[in-house]
């Protein structure tokens, strides 16, 4: 490598030195012109009179600026002449400016205006000129831009613009290239493909040159053959990358993947030491095949994080492919902050839900396989509770969102040794403090100065005042630096701190033997410094007053006091990072304090009587800068959360300040916006005990206050709370406000509510219809509110299944909203949608089916295909043909949303979770039982995990389960989860919740299949009884539970008793939901079905006709329910002996099943036994033989050998050979 020297100005020697004997030097980046100096031109001399020789010399005079003795320059530093020369030099050009002390870019095209401008007209001028200029769009350029370390803008004049550093964000947003290659993150953090895509848009003037810029942002060498062109050149350089990766110890990520870094400090340059323990701690990762977790323990102040921070940079130099993640743990908010960084930066579908709980995303993500190898460190841990007590009724611990994977590994750091035992039992290594000969090596790598430890008496009394702590060390240093005294003098300031002060600042540090009749030596260098700072930049001492009142760590420097001009915010911020009180993270500027650093300030506040001045000046300008619950705030609001928390949970300031109780308030709302029902009670408790005691009861905001808190019962299922604080705030607005005030119709709506989720129909209905009516009068027929009221009503009807009530109302809202919004605002598509339902549940299928395509279209055009709303309207029109017995169809479209919910919500999301029961149903109902139990199954862990084990969608997937086994015959199994269920409903919804009773009657179901006839019917008359008392005499679900208990007197041969109620039910049903019905048709086949067991042919054979004919007009000729009717009236010929008319139904139906069902479907089954048992009594031996064994063989194969089925079958074989013996 050939270096030049500057000699006397303007005069420069050549040098060639050995790659191993290079001296610092600096060198040049800039764009070429055609008057450059070459090597030759130098050699003879001849290069000065081209303009080129400026830009040497002001390299040259640069580096001597910078005391460089040596630079380098492009033009003149190699001889193009020579083809190995120049090949060589492309091959070594990224390391050389890698190598670099510094770069300097000269900016031929940016200049700085005369010194008439003033300073702002300046900088706009060379920053848009900066943004413009031709270096950005060169190909060499890229490399000289990455590759150095330090690299200096200067202009045409040669004045510094800036650094590679605090010119950072236009670089990024000129470059696109990501802030962390400009920061020199690894290579390994990015794929060849992202490297290729930073030199996309830039120009070469030779075209091989775009790809032999790419050598060292590959990592790649190979000669370079001018002439070959671009795209050979470029498949060579693609052959290269890939025989070398294929060479490396770990393959090199090729793909469009970037392995997450996500640790908010920069590596330490100044760690020291701790050998013994890092040999200790990269044994301990990765092992055993299952989580690793660890905790590393000690004094606070001893050096635990920086500990942890070099082992995760060693991780990952070690183990390029190791997702690392990095978590502060000081409290539940800044913990809770942190997960939705890390779920945001690994772009984990289903965090912007209103309900996503990002510690559940990330715990789901990191736990899968194909998370791969990942490092998660907890860092300061300290309090045990936080991670093993429950947060509220119903939550989960936070151990319980530790992810698990045989390829991860779980680093917390704790002060506290029994909070290690508790998270990590055994597995803990403790740090000790420093031995002398490694804090000195400490001590020289801070100082500017080390010669100072060259004093051997002053250095080993200063570590002793110290006790070796690090933390203490890094502090003094930093004074000693700032200041550029000696130890002895940093020593006397040591001993006149007086002892009761340091006892004070030291309160709370809570660590176990660490002071034994010594001064705190994190005190005393912290009280040290801060008396400089207080007198030499009181802003800075302000700012570190202002942040010992918030959250220490994740300090946005947004939420800072306003007032100061940036460069005095600037020149603070600087201050308290000189002295190592604060670090700024890297990635996003926040600022964070060690917790000691924040204690003893902290302390500082209460010694000096201003704790609450400050705290109250917190929260005034949190309450300036934390903004409303609005959704495109949610980023702003959860940034913020930590620091609100940690005011309004502090005692040291009034509860009766306005700007608090504005801010609880918000608080809460934004809890309440993220789903965290159980934490937002706290702060809506407050402000409504504040506003009860100031405002008095009735005041609107009082009233309002205890809305907000019903609300958050109502969200946890705390009916009771919520119901009582509804009917308190509707009573009030009733006398307060007036009954026909909006506030008033709100309240009235919202105890609807409460009543609607509780089944409580004739409450909400009551309420909904005076709500309805009162909008109509005050609002008008169209406003908003008024339709969302009519549309509420008809929900309460259709629960209740008042069909053609909720059909008026629902079209009404429809066609007014069609109107009023538009055919394609979301809010009509929801009024088509609720109406196509109401369809749906009278059985009409087409219509509704017709109408689910026009809002799933509309809604892919208008909401985009992936929105929630979309979603549910493709799992609607699945659910629709599911009913018309389209299986394939249904199934397709419920594997759709079911996978983009996975992608898009989260694989545990409550809206993911129906979507894989909805599959699991439709597996269900093709007789694909395994498929079925195994979804129903992972459902239900999953809601266990997410809801809780009580919750009512937790209770609906254990009773999905238990109807799988149901199906199956494994009637154990089934009936211990329906008692489960059933218990659990009666105890947390109430003995006569709709639920409750659904529950009841499955296990009655159970009974009745296994013959238990007195348990069964005991069951379902007491959920009739209860439904006829609850939900009237007529309502869908009582006439279910009627013909329930119908169904098991026919069982017992209780003929008439069986009759009777299935005439009860079959009237009621034609008169309330139709002739056509579907549940109608049930109820005349289940009537048919009694006359036949009573030998009533002709009368059960004219309502089998009429069930089928209607059928195969309303549902088609080959829906399941079609088909089974004909194998009714099929069996009812048989029964009277017409045999070749019920061969030719039971054929017909075999046949059909066999192609829209499968030939294994547990109806085709049967329908092939139907058919062997009709050949038996005809006497052919041969046929039915032949055909039972096939139902015996397909029977024990698909549903197993002792299900019931399977016994009937095998036991019909046996009887036909014991028949073809005689």
């Amino acid at each position: 490598m050939r270096l030049l020297e500057m000699k006397s100005p303007g005069e420069f020697n050549l040098a060639k030195v050995a790659t191993h004997d290079i001296f610092p030097y600096a060198i040049l980046s800039h764009t070429w012109t055609g008057e450059e100096v070459s090597y030759q031109d130098l050699i003879s001399g001849a290069g000065k009179s081209k303009s080129g020789y400026e830009k040497i010399t002001f390299c040259g005079e640069q580096a001597t600026r910078d005391g460089l003795q040596y630079f380098w320059v492009d033009t003149c530093c190699i001889d193009k002449s020579d083809p190995a020369e120049l090949s060589k030099a492309i091959n070594s050009m990224f390391r050389w400016y890698q190598n670099a002390k510094k770069c300097y870019v000269y900016l031929a095209d940016v200049s700085i205006p005369s010194k008439n401008a003033d300073a702002q007209t300046s900088q706009i001028t060379w920053e848009v000129a900066f943004r413009r200029s031709k270096w950005f769009t060169r190909g060499w350029t890229l490399q000289e831009l990455i590759a150095p370390a330090m690299v200096e803008f200067f202009s045409k004049e040669g004045k510094l613009l800036g650094d590679k550093k605090s010119l950072e964000k236009p670089i990024q947003g000129i470059t696109h290239i990501p802030v962390q290659a400009l920061r020199g993150n690894p290579f390994s953090d990015f794929s060849i493909a992202e490297r290729k895509k930073w030199a996309a848009q830039r120009q070469t003037t030779e075209e091989e040159d775009i790809v032999y810029c790419l050598l060292g942002l590959c990592e790649v060498s190979m000669p370079t053959i001018y002439g070959e062109g671009k795209m050979a050149a470029l498949k060579r350089l693609e052959m290269t990358v890939k025989g070398f990766s294929q060479g490396e110890t770990e393959p090199r990520d090729l793909k469009d993947n970037v392995v997450p870094f996500i640790v908010p400090f920069d590596k330490n340059p100044n760690f020291t030491g701790r050998n013994s323990q890092l040999t200790q701690l990269e044994e301990m990762l990765f092992r055993d095949r299952r989580t690793t977790k660890f905790t590393v323990t000690g004094l606070g102040g001893v050096g635990k994080t920086q500990l942890v921070l070099e082992l995760v940079y060693r991780v990952r130099e070690k183990y390029r492919h190791c997702t690392v993640i990095w978590i502060p743990a000081t409290n539940v908010e800044s913990l809770y902050q942190a997960y939705l960084d890390v779920a945001r930066q690994l772009k984990i579908p289903g965090l912007d839900e209103d309900k996503a709980d990002a510690k559940k995303l990330v715990q789901s993500y990191l736990s899968k396989e194909s998370a791969g190898r990942w490092l998660l460190v907890f860092d300061n841990a300290d309090d045990v509770n936080m991670w093993i007590t429950q947060s509220g009724p119903g939550s989960s611990r936070l151990t319980d969102y530790l992810p698990r994977s045989e390829q991860g590994c779980i680093v917390f750091t704790t002060r506290d040794r029994k909070t290690a035992v508790k998270l990590t039992r055994q597995n803990i290594v403790e740090v000790p403090a420093m031995d002398e000969d490694v804090a000195i090596q400490l001590l020289q790598k801070c100082l500017i100065n080390p010669d100072l430890v060259e004093n051997k008496s002053d250095t080993t009394a200063l570590l002793k005042g110290l006790t070796y702590l690090p933390l203490a060390i890094v502090q003094a240093v930093a004074y000693i630096n700032e200041n550029r005294i000696a130890f002895v003098d940093y020593l006397s300031l040591l001993t006149e701190q007086e002892e009761d002060i340091i006892d004070l600042l030291s309160e709370d540090f809570e660590d176990d033997g660490r002071y034994d009749n010594i001064k705190n030596p994190v005190a005393t260098t912290w009280l040290i410094s801060f008396e400089q700072i207080r007198h030499r930049d009181p802003l800075a001492a302000d700012y570190l007053s202002f942040m010992a009142c918030i959250n220490p760590k994740d300090i946005p420097q947004s939420i800072l006091p306003a007032g100061a001009s940036r460069k005095k915010k600037t020149d603070a911020t600087g201050t308290l990072e000189a002295y190592s009180f604060i670090v700024k993270r890297s990635t996003d500027l926040a600022l964070d304090l060690h917790r000691l650093v924040h204690l003893a300030t902290r302390n500082w506040l209460k010694q000096n009587n201003v704790i609450t001045q400050w705290t109250e000046k917190a929260i005034m300008r949190l309450e300036e800068v934390f903004p409303n619950n609005d959704y495109q705030n949610r980023t702003n609001w959860r940034i913020y959360l930590p620091h609100v928390r940690c005011v309004l949970m502090s005692d040291e300031a009034s509860k009766d300040k306005d700007t608090r109780i504005t801010l609880s308030r918000r608080f809460g709302l934004c809890l309440l916006s993220d789903g965290r029902y159980d934490e937002a009670e706290a702060p809506f408790v407050e402000v409504m005990t504040r506003h009860k005691r100031v405002l008095g009861h009735e005041h609107p905001s009082t009233l309002t206050s205890i809305a907000n808190l019903a609300s958050t019962y109502r969200n946890q299922g705390r009916w009771k709370e919520a119901e009582d604080l509804e009917v308190q705030v509707m009573e009030t607005r009733k006398r307060v406000l007036g009954e026909e005030h909006p506030s008033t119709l709100t309240s009235i709506a919202n105890l609807a509510s409460t009543y609607r989720n509780q089944g409580r129909w004739k409450e909400a209905e009551d309420l909904e219809v005076q709500v309805m009516e009162t909008s109509k009068r005050v609002l008008g027929e169209e406003h908003p509110d008024m339709l969302t009221s009519i549309a509420n009503l008809a929900s309460t009807y259709r629960n209740q299944g008042r069909w053609k009530e909720a059909e008026d109302l629902f079209v009404q809202v429809m066609e007014t909203r069609k109107r009023v919004l538009g055919e394609e605002h979301p809010s009509t598509l929801t009024s088509i949608a609720n109406l196509a339902s109401t369809f749906w549940n009278q059985g009409r299928w087409k219509e509704a089916g017709d109408l689910f395509v026009q809002v799933m279209e509309k809604r892919k055009r208008v909401l985009g295909k992936e929105h929630p709303s979309t979603l549910t309207s493709i799992a609607n029109l699945a659910s629709t043909y599911r009913n018309q017995g389209r299986w394939k169809e249904a199934e397709d479209l419920f594997v759709q949303v079911m996978e983009t919910r996975k992608r898009v919500l989260g694989e545990e999301h409550p809206s993911t979770l129906t979507s894989i029961a909805n599959l699991a149903s439709t597996y269900r109902n093709q007789g694909r039982w395994k498929e079925a139990e195994d979804l129903f199954v992972q459902v239900m862990e999953a809601s266990k995990g997410v809801l809780g084990e009580e919750h009512p969608d937790t209770l609906t997937s254990i009773a999905n389960l238990a109807s799988t086994y149901r199906n199956q015959g494994r009637w154990k199994e089934a009936e211990d989860l329906e008692v489960q269920v059933m218990e659990t409903s009666k105890r947390v919804l109430g003995e006569e919740h709709p639920s409750t009773l659904t529950s009841i009657a499955n296990l009655a179901s159970t009974y009745r299949n296994q013959g238990r006839w007195k348990e069964a019917e005991d069951l379902f008359v007491q959920v009739m009884e209860t439904r006829k008392r609850v939900l009237g005499e007529e309502h869908p679900s009582t006439l279910t539970s009627i013909a329930n208990l119908a169904s098991t007197y026919r069982n017992q041969g209780r003929w008439k008793e069986a009759e009777d109620l299935e005439v009860q039910v079959m009237e009621t049903r034609k008169r309330v939901l139709g002739e056509e019905h579907p549940d109608t048709l049930t109820s005349i086949a289940n009537l048919a079905s009694t006359y036949r067991n009573q030998g009533r042919w002709k009368e059960a054979e004219d309502l089998f006709v009429q069930v089928m004919e209607t059928r195969k007009r309303v549902l088609g000729e080959e829906h399941p329910s079609t088909l089974t009717s004909i194998a009714n009236l099929a069996s009812t010929y048989r029964n009277q002996g017409r045999w070749k008319e019920a061969e030719d139904l039971f054929v017909q139906v075999m046949e059909t099943r066999k192609r829209v069902l499968g030939e294994e479907h547990p109806s085709t089954l049967t329908s092939i036994a139907n058919l062997a048992s009709t050949y038996r009594n005809q006497g052919r031996w041969k046929e039915a033989h032949k055909l039972m064994e096939e139902c015996v063989m397909l029977r024990t194969r698909t549903i197993g050998t002792n299900h019931p089925d399977t016994l009937s079958s095998r036991t019909a074989l046996l009887v036909l050979e014991t028949e073809q013996l005689y």
